[in-house]
């Protein structure tokens, strides 16, 4: 009897060339929700049917209850102890109901995910949306590969060698990802809501704390405050000239600066007065630069950011991009040192043909390469290696850089060392000393590949002991002590590995946290600098407690989630020790929060002096200032009290007309782009939606919360509200409604509330509004277009026309759709006949059978 194995990998393009290379190639492709490549095969001695598929990286994310999603009515406090549940992550992409329906009628179960504790906790995930709905077997059912990259040997080796997924790992993800919900949402939406409510020019959308982004904010503020406080002092320094053969020496003074200038002064007379520089010594050392170890996460991130001018966010996604594409072996890895029996050979093999390093690689192999010699295998991935041959292109401009860089790097590992010849003179006149250093290449090694780690500097002129050389000048050279730089990228990187704040993978998403948050930003040389509010902030941590921003106690943390991982800790004790210590620190924090208050206080404006006057607040008729900086608000000075409005929209009054409800001035919202939307809303509704079981919509507001816009408003009788202005339910969402837009003239057009799909109606209307009745086929309102004139498509030059945009086969051809495909097909009521009514008639007929609703395939 034949087995069906179920096979998943973690995106789709990684499923396919993995059932690629299993299959040989015979393998047919069928699509669900994500992509399955089905054959046939043998697994555990027995005929077997395989099942590839994918999932897109994690299938569930951790968040609070629906109860504790409120900012305004939850305590913060209280999120510590909160529960917590697990949500598909993407819900749009159906990845859970996708793995269920596949799950059916299979047998065994084998997890192709990447190979880190974020893979062998998305294994979980996956065997949570399977096992049920698979067949009982017995034994082991569940398989786990274990692969560093996506070639056919590797693949294959992987099949033959399966083991089990790591539960111990997968729960170290689990702590992880609770200790940073619940610590990171209690302090910021206690700041956020605190600093908001007071200040109007943060420039930040939500003032956030992260138990990984402030220790690494903080690397960047200390850097700052190290150079705030630095005070720059003159020195002097005693600098003879001489030369030998007219090539000029440059020469170190012993005694190094001095900072006092007539005491420097005393001793340049001395030296000039001696006339002649004498050799003392000369000494020759034969001396090696050793070549680079294997090519680790960290490392390749520094580089891309020193080197190559990429952020560390970017380069990552470069490198995973060539790792699913074959190019690259796994590129998170904590390794620099390959296991043992790793095959270099075929890795060079592999680039002996290029025509870049082909000739290099060919005369490493000729005389014989050497393994690479220290650092440190972790255990989790070799390091990063070239896997198959690429040029300049078959690559993208970014793509190739790093490609070029990881395999100069891996053949400059397999080279030998750089060896030069090191060459000190010693000197001396008037009793003081002197020294040169020279430097000459014997054999360049490994800088032959990677030239940029090529010797600098020049070798010494022939130069022997008890010689003298005519001193031409003596400079008594002045200069200054500079404070440091700015922490660059590539440094700040070094720091976070060195405090353990992050992981190879997480780096790059902490450094970009804290630049989209407003704390820093990247300046030329990829420096670091941060912002007024970053350095705000990290100054208030440091006057309440300074561990908060710290990296020792994420340092600490981190230890006790790796001792989860290796199953010498429970999770469940790690997290409660964690959180009972957090929760200490957020109560401190909140009782003490005015000392950062000052900070705040003395470097942004309060709301009563920020922003201009729009609208008019329905409490007390008088005017609300809008506030455009993040997060964008109306603010009442008055009442003193804060509205959200949708970030990212330009904002601006909606003709002087006011809500039926609570006498707010509408505004009108606009999104950008050539298809961006515009909607009314109410500033008080938007946060607080009259009617009960409202969901909230549209874009977000500060903190992060979304509101209700009139498009979602259900309120029967007001004319802006969706029940007045929607016009049929959306085919690409499951609870969207296609709304007119009242102000898209000249091209008018039905958005929906819940997503980006749109229709523009026909062109050259002079207006368009919804009549009163409905479709009697399909139930849309009709909608009553009015054509300009001599600009009619009707017959007899009619310029007016009632119809329906869902299935009148007049208006059809006359429509856009823009971002989304068709109506999808629903049970639906109504016969086959769409129907248009008015001076110029239209009716149209659907096929028999057919859900009327679906003739938007048509445009």
């Amino acid at each position: 009897m034949t087995i069906t194995v179920l096979m998943v990998a973690e995106k789709p393009s990684l499923a396919a060339s993995i059932a690629q290379h299993l299959s040989g190639g015979k393998m047919h492709s069928r699509r669900s929700a994500l992509e399955v490549h089905e054959y046939d095969g043998s697994f555990l001695g027995r005929a077997a049917h395989y099942r590839m598929t994918s999932v897109i990286g994690h299938v569930l994310s951790i968040d609070f209850p629906a109860k504790f999603q409120n900012w305004d009515t939850t305590d913060p406090s209280t999120l510590f102890d909160a529960p917590t549940l697990k949500n598909e992550s993407n819900p749009k992409a159906h990845v859970c109901r996708h793995l269920q329906s596949e799950a059916k009628g299979c047998d065994y179960l084998v997890l192709w995910l990447d190979c880190d504790r974020e893979g062998e906790n998305i294994c979980f995930e996956v065997m949570d949306n399977t096992l049920r709905w698979m067949h009982k077997a017995q034994g082991q059912q569940v398989f786990r590969a274990r692969f560093s990259a996506i070639t056919a040997p590797e693949i294959r080796a992987a099949m033959n060698k399966l083991g089990e997924p790591n539960r111990n790992e997968a729960l170290s993800v689990d702590a992880r990802q609770e200790l940073d919900l619940k610590v990171g949402v209690a302090f910021t939406r206690f700041q956020t809501r605190f600093f908001q409510g007071k200040y109007g020019n943060l420039d930040a959308s939500v003032v956030s704390y992260g138990p990984c982004q402030t220790p690494t904010l903080n690397f960047c503020v200390e850097r700052h405050q190290k150079i705030a406080a630095f005070q720059p002092e003159p020195f002097w320094v005693v600098r003879p000239h001489v030369s030998k053969g007219g090539q000029s020496i440059t020469l170190e003074w012993a005694r190094g600066r001095l900072f006092d200038v007539d005491v420097a002064q005393v001793f340049r007379k001395v030296v000039a007065d001696g006339q002649v520089l004498k050799v003392t010594s000369v000494t020759e050392k034969e001396e090696r630069r050793g070549r680079p170890h294997g090519l680790n996460t960290v490392e390749l991130l520094k580089v891309a950011s020193s080197a190559l001018n990429m952020g560390p966010a970017h380069a990552m996604q470069i490198a995973e991009r060539l790792y699913t594409s074959g190019y690259l072996s796994y590129p998170r890895t904590e390794s620099t040192a390959y296991p043992p029996g790793f095959d270099f050979n075929e890795v060079l093999v592999a680039q002996r043909r290029h025509p870049t390093w082909g000739e290099y690689t060919s005369a490493i192999m000729a005389n014989g390469f050497t393994a690479p010699k220290g650092g440190t295998d972790v255990g989790d991935h070799p390091p990063i290696t070239p896997m198959v041959m690429a040029t300049e292109h078959d690559l993208d401009t970014d793509s190739w850089r790093i490609y070029d860089y990881v395999v100069r790097h891996f053949l400059g590992s397999v080279s030998g060392d750089c060896v030069y010849r090191r060459t000190k003179a010693s000197f001396s006149c008037a009793g003081e000393s002197f020294t040169a250093t020279g430097t000459h290449p014997l054999r360049p090694g490994f800088t032959a590949v990677m030239p940029w780690r090529a010797l600098e500097g020049q070798a010494l002129p022939t130069l022997t002991e008890g010689e003298g050389l005519p001193l031409q000048e003596v400079e008594l050279y002045q200069g200054k002590t500079s404070a440091p730089d700015y922490l660059t990228e590539s440094e700040l990187i070094s720091q976070m590995e060195k405090y353990g704040i992050g992981t190879d993978a997480s780096i790059p998403v902490h450094i970009n946290n804290i630049c989209e948050r407003n704390y820093v930003t990247v300046q030329s040389g990829r420096r670091v600098v941060p912002t007024e509010l970053g350095i705000t902030l990290v100054r208030g941590y440091q006057l309440i407690d300074p561990e908060l921003c710290r990296p020792q106690v994420r340092s600490h943390v981190e230890v006790q989630i790796g001792m989860i991982a290796k199953g010498q800790a429970d999770k469940d004790a790690v997290v409660a020790h964690a959180l009972q210590q957090f929760r200490q620190k957020f109560l401190f924090f909140v009782a003490k929060v005015a000392r950062m208050d000052a900070l705040f206080e003395a470097s942004f404006s309060p709301l009563a002096s920020s922003g201009k006057p729009l609208s008019k607040c329905g409490k007390c008729k008088r005017y609300m200032k809008y506030i455009s900086q993040r997060p964008s608000r109306l603010y009442c000075p008055t009442c003193e009290e804060v509205y959200p409005v949708p970030q990212g929209t330009a904002i601006k009054l909606y003709k002087g007309l006011a809500c039926p409800l609570d006498e707010f001035e509408l505004l009108l919202c606009s999104m950008s782009g050539p298809d961006g939307m515009t909607y009314p809303l109410c500033p008080y509704c938007y946060s607080n939606p009259p009617f009960e079981g409202i969901q909230k919509g549209g874009s977000e507001g500060s903190a992060g919360r979304g509101g209700m816009p009139c498009t979602l408003c259900p309120h029967p009788k007001c004319k802006h509200s969706m029940i007045r202005q929607g016009v049929s339910s959306c085919p690409e969402c499951d609870d969207g409604t296609l709304v007119l837009d009242p102000v898209s003239a000249p091209k008018w057009r039905l958005d929906c509330n819940r997503c980006s799909f749109l229709i523009y109606l026909p062109a050259e209307l002079h207006n368009a509004k919804l009549a009163k009745e409905h479709c009697q086929d399909c139930e849309s309102k009709l909608l009553v277009l009015d054509w300009k004139k001599g600009k009619s498509p009707l017959q007899g030059a009619e310029t007016e026309y009632t119809g329906c945009v869902v299935c009148d086969e007049l208006l059809q051809p006359l429509c856009e759709v823009k971002h989304g495909r068709s109506y999808a097909k629903r049970p639906g009521r109504g016969g086959r006949r769409g129907r248009g009514r008015g001076r110029g008639r239209g009716r149209g007929r659907a096929k028999k059978g057919e859900d009327p609703r679906m003739s938007f395939r048509d445009f």
